[in-house]
């Protein structure tokens, strides 16, 4: 038997941080409050994130806050055409006076790395990033190096500026557990920006949460409990994307060509328990499942050429599963 008190006493223990670290991260940022929240929750859960939005809406600066609030280690890799393997992950340099290969690290050695406009790269060097991403290591010459904990991938890709990039293949979008869909702020939120920012004032951010924190509250997480009734919510949930007509969703079946990934019912366990987290509670509800399932599902169910024709989008499509798929 479960004990959902003594579970409860422990998170409400360990997520005391959480409130702290928000408020840091919105002394800086205005607004985006489900973006910092989904990079909290992809942090805890040890997933990583891609975010897609319009320049100018503070994603690099929202990641760059956050490092600094959690005093972990930042690096931001703007991806191009020229870009090799080995500008990200490291190389072997020879040394004259010695006569020996010495190993100089890229800067996927950090906590945080922002891979700003990952599709600007041709495959080879997103794949490289995406092994390092899933590994959790890198090799370089005939040595393999662990990447630093906590580990942070976040990417972000422009939608609408098409010309000249090189889109990432679905498999590999896959790996990154969220898909985040920045959007414009509010006229408030817009007014308090230009107030805040536009004085020429720089707000420091102060370290209110370690490295270490962070890894302890990971294996907070996965105490969280779960019902097993919450578990086949989950399958059922993704499973209605792949075989809709068992579900009551006949008219989805033309709509979607491919399906969510197992990827998907893993990260929207995680995913959920993380949700919990943040909201100081030992138990997952199927509430914390639906607040996540567009980020988790977003990038996972491919839709047919029809759909695109009638200008459905895979957020239609989740919401309808959502609306039909019950706990059972």
């Amino acid at each position: 038997m479960t004990d959902i008190q003594k579970i409860n006493e422990m998170i409400l223990n360990e997520s005391q941080f959480v409130d702290k670290l928000i408020k840091e991260v919105s002394r800086v940022i205005v607004g985006q409050n489900y973006m910092v929240e989904r990079l909290l929750i992809s942090l805890l859960a040890d997933g990583h994130v891609l975010l897609e939005g319009v320049p100018g809406l503070a994603k690099t600066l929202t990641v760059h806050t956050l490092a600094n609030a959690i005093k972990a280690n930042y690096q931001r890799i703007q991806f191009t055409p020229d870009l090799l393997p080995a500008d990200i992950l490291g190389t072997m340099i020879y040394n004259q006076k010695t006569g020996e290969f010495i190993t100089q690290t890229g800067p996927i050695f950090a906590n945080f790395v922002l891979a700003d406009e990952i599709n600007r790269s041709p495959a080879k060097v997103q794949s490289a990033l995406l092994e390092a991403m899933q590994e959790r290591q890198v090799t370089i010459g005939s040595q393999t190096f662990k990447l630093d904990e906590p580990f942070l991938v976040l990417a972000t890709q422009n939608p609408i500026e098409q010309e000249g990039t090189y889109p990432l293949p679905e498999a590999q979008v896959d790996r990154f557990m969220f898909k985040l869909k920045i959007t414009y702020p509010s006229k408030e939120e817009e007014l308090e920006i230009i107030k805040r920012m536009g004085g020429g004032v720089q707000i420091d951010v102060n370290p209110v949460v370690t490295t270490d924190n962070i890894i302890r509250a990971r294996k907070a997480v996965h105490h969280i409990y779960i019902d097993e009734k919450i578990e086949r919510y989950i399958i059922d949930l993704v499973f209605a994307s792949r075989q809709p007509a068992d579900y009551k969703l006949e008219e989805l079946k033309p709509l979607i060509d491919f399906g969510a990934s197992p990827r998907a019912s893993l990260y929207l366990k995680i995913g959920a328990k993380a949700h919990a987290f943040l909201d100081h509670r030992g138990y997952v509800t199927p509430d914390d499942v639906k607040a996540i399932a567009h980020d988790v599902l977003r990038h996972r169910i491919i839709l047919t050429y029809e759909a695109e024709a009638e200008e459905i989008t895979t957020d239609d499509v989740i919401e309808k599963m959502l609306n039909e798929v019950e706990v059972q």
